[in-house]
Formats: C-alpha cells, structure tokens, sequence
C-alpha cells in the first residue's frame, strides 16, 4: 500500500473515534494552560523586580541628594555618618536579582522553590532564609506543578497510548491481519505508517503549542535557543516514547496486551524509576543538615568580637594585605582597633563562605548521582534539560547564589579597604559604590 493511502485511512479512522479526537484536543488545552501558568509566574516575577529597582533608584537617588547637599547626616538618623564607607554601605539598599527568561512560559522548574531577588547587605549570605524554600533536595523534581513541562513529560506519553493502543491489536482480534500481510507490500511499513500518522498528528500540536508560547513571552527576541532546543528536546522525548510503543505493538498480538505493557512502560519510566533514584540518592547522599553554617553564625562569629586586636589584625592582614600599608595602620591603637571592628563583618564573611563549602560539595555530589542515572532515567534528563533552556535547574540558582557573592564580597572589600585608607565618601566615591 502506498504511504498516502495509508495516511489516508488512518485518517478516517481517527476522525470516526471521538475518544482519540477528545484526547488530542485535551492535551492542547492542559498544554496551553500549563504554559499560562508560567507565563503568569514570569508576569509576576518581572513585576516584582521592576518594582523593587524603582524602590532601589528611588533610595539611591535619595541618598545621592545628601552628597549633592554636602550633608553629613541622615535626617531620621543625625548619628550616621555618611562620609565613612561602613556607613554608607549599611544605609544604601542593594538587590542581586535572577530575572525570569522569557522561556520560564515552558518550564517553571525549581522557579517556584527558590527566591528571584535578594537584599544583599555586609553580612549578608547566599544561604539566608530568604534564599530557599528548599536546600537540602536540590534534585526534587518538581510534578506537582501544571506546566508545559508537565505535560510533555507525563501526559503526552499517555496520549500516544491512547492513540496507539489498539493499532495491528484490533485487526489481530478480528481476523484481519493475515489478509492485511498479504495486501500490504511490507507488514513492517504497514505498521510504521499508521504509527507515522499518529506520531505526526501529535508532533504538529506540540510545534503549534510551542509556537504558542513563544508568543505569550519575547522569547523569540530574548531566548531564540530556548525556543529551537525546546522543539528538539519535546521531538525527542516523543521519538523516545514512540519506538518503545512502537516496539510493543510490533511484537503483541491483542489489544490488552499493548496496552497493558504500554502502561507498564509508562508507569516504570515516570514514576518507578525516578522514585528508585530519589531513594538512592537519598541512602547514598543523606541530606545535610547545615551544621557547620549553623554553628558558623551563632559561634564562630560570635567569638570575633571577643578576639585579641592582634588576632583580629593578623587574620585581617591575611585577607586584605594591602590595609598593611594604610594609613590607619600607621596610626595609634585606638584607631586601629576601631577600623578593626568595622572590618570584623569581611573575617564573618569568611567563615560563612568556609562553612557554607561542605553543603555545596554535598548538593553537588547528589547531583551527580542524579546524572549517572540519566542513561536508564529518561525522565529526569529530559525534565533538567526542560530546565535549563528554560533557566530554573539548579544550577542556574547556584550561578545565582555565586553572584550575591561575588556581590557580597566586593562590598566588604571596597568598604574595608576605604575604611582602612580613611576616604571620605563623597558624591562621586559614592557612584563608584553603586552606579557602575
């Protein structure tokens, strides 16, 4: 038979089967909802960030008035200073932000466990409260909530069942499938083409859904990979599911039988397999429970104010060797010990940074894991590589605590070294600060 007469009774068949008709046009509908879910948490988290860098200029701009005035102090606080860096660090609001990508419409990802905005101040840390609903399984996937991701990973392997199920079972059952080998020049291309129709059926709804989606965001002006990879990735995780059903119908002779062993496959690779990994991992990488940053705060830091001034400058010394040379450095004790309490947030800095090192080896080693079993866990591949294009793996939120960091870290640096050398803040040492 040739290839279009094929296409062609497939096609009257499908037209005459509202429950295949019912089920195809169900999942453009969840599809379609799932990517207003992420468009409505992108709207949200764009909203939130415009609206906490008008609140940010509007603080700045304030404070710049001051330097412009060539006043000292703070109206509400006539005690500040803000000639001295310390002072003007503290009482300037700073944010590290994560913007969503316009991609988010396709995956939300771990978006919703993981904060988008952090105030950052001196003694500020990545692994505030504020950062994380959830640190210590950094690998959950994320099926409890409805997006487009969702869909592709467990409701499209369904659709594929309930249009496949019953293709060479219902001509077997009925007594036709001998006559249809003997018409047929090739029972394999027999089958290849009516599963060929079926598969192109559904690879068309996905493309218009994706399709879709880049119209809801500015992906194709801000994310244009993300859109080609989400095509690639959504055709591959189809061809994946369609070979095993593919294979399944090839070798069975009845209906309940592909269909039984096409649900089996189905619940093995979304829920067994990556529920056996979770378990794994969890026995091999038990969760930390943060006892060194624990400690790091209410201990450690704690001790550096009871420290000897000497102590305090040797470890100061270490970090900045520059503030050797300084002028407070040649200066009485008095001044000394002072710039060496204003600095003792860049020593707190440190021992946060050494004891947050353990947790972050941990979740990287659990991740690891994750990624060894990605060659007999299709699932969970496909969902990180959702994920990434999308930018809400996990690893997109340790870029992200990196970042405040690195932020963090160049703060206390300008501060202390500013303290140290006695430069008096003015309008332009204070753009330096925090317009570049």
């Amino acid at each position: 038979m040739k290839l279009l007469v094929l296409f062609l009774y497939e096609w009257k068949h499908f037209v005459r089967n509202p429950f295949k008709i019912v089920a195809v046009v169900l999942l453009a509908f969840v599809g379609f909802y799932g990517m207003s879910n992420g468009l409505s948490l992108y709207e949200r988290q764009t909203a939130e960030i415009n609206k906490i860098e008008t609140k940010v200029e509007k603080g700045q701009a304030e404070m710049l008035s001051y330097y412009e005035r060539g006043e000292k102090n703070l109206k509400d606080k006539p005690w500040v200073d803000l000639t001295q860096a310390h002072q003007a660090f503290r009482n300037t609001t700073v944010y590290q932000f994560k913007k969503p990508s316009p991609a988010l419409v396709y995956s939300i990802g771990q978006a919703e466990q993981y904060g988008f905005y952090k105030r950052v101040e001196l003694s500020s840390s990545p692994y505030d409260e504020d950062m994380a609903a959830e640190l210590a399984n950094p690998e959950r996937l994320q099926v409890g909530t409805l997006d487009f991701a969702f869909v592709v990973l467990y409701l499209l392997p369904l659709l594929l069942l309930i249009l496949l199920y019953n293709i060479k079972g219902a001509e077997a059952e009925g007594g036709s499938l001998k006559l249809i080998e003997v018409q047929a020049n090739s029972s394999f291309g027999w089958l290849v083409a009516r599963v060929s129709f079926y598969a192109f059926i559904v690879w068309m709804v996905l493309l218009g859904l994706i399709f879709c989606g880049a119209l809801l965001t500015p992906v194709f002006a801000e994310a244009s990979s993300a859109f080609l990879k989400m095509i690639f990735f959504t055709t591959a995780y189809m061809a994946f599911w369609v070979l095993i059903y593919f294979l399944i119908i090839r070798r069975g002779q009845s209906i309940i039988e592909n269909t039984l062993l096409m649900v089996g496959f189905w619940l093995l690779f979304t829920f067994i397999v990556p529920g056996v990994v979770h378990q794994w991992v969890s026995i091999s990488k038990p969760t930390t429970m943060m006892t060194e940053m624990i400690d790091a705060k209410r201990e450690k830091k704690d001790k550096l104010w009871e420290e000897e001034p000497a102590v305090l400058q040797e470890q100061l010394n270490n970090l900045f060797p520059a503030i050797t040379k300084s002028s407070i450095a040649q200066k009485e004790e008095r001044k000394r010990i002072q710039a060496q309490k204003r600095s003792i947030v860049a020593l707190a800095n440190e021992l946060m940074k050494s004891a947050t090192q353990p947790i972050e080896k941990q979740n990287k080693d659990r991740n690891e894991l994750i990624d060894f079993s990605f060659w007999f866990n299709p699932v969970s591949f496909f969902q990180n590589q959702l994920n990434r294009l999308s930018n809400t793996h996990y690893d997109d939120y340790q870029n992200y605590r990196q970042d405040i960091q690195q932020l963090i870290d160049k703060q206390i640096e300008l501060m202390v070294l500013d303290t140290w050398n006695e430069v008096s803040v003015d309008k332009k040492r204070y753009q330096e600060y925090f317009y570049q």
